[in-house]
């Protein structure tokens, strides 16, 4: 393992530990929803999948 590879997961192992990841990963959720970017890209979705719904 090359040292960014063991400094990445030493850095995600005490995210875990310390619960930080878990609040950062919802702190960045609703912010996404916040701003309307999960409605964007549901949007973007459904009109990818219009053309193969026939």
């Amino acid at each position: 393992m090359n040292k960014d590879a063991q400094m990445r997961a030493g850095i995600n192992q005490k995210l875990i530990e310390t619960g930080e990841r878990e609040r950062l990963k919802e702190l960045l959720r609703a912010q996404l929803i916040e701003c309307g970017w999960k409605d964007q890209l549901k949007a973007h979705c459904k009109e990818g999948n219009s053309g193969l719904i026939k």
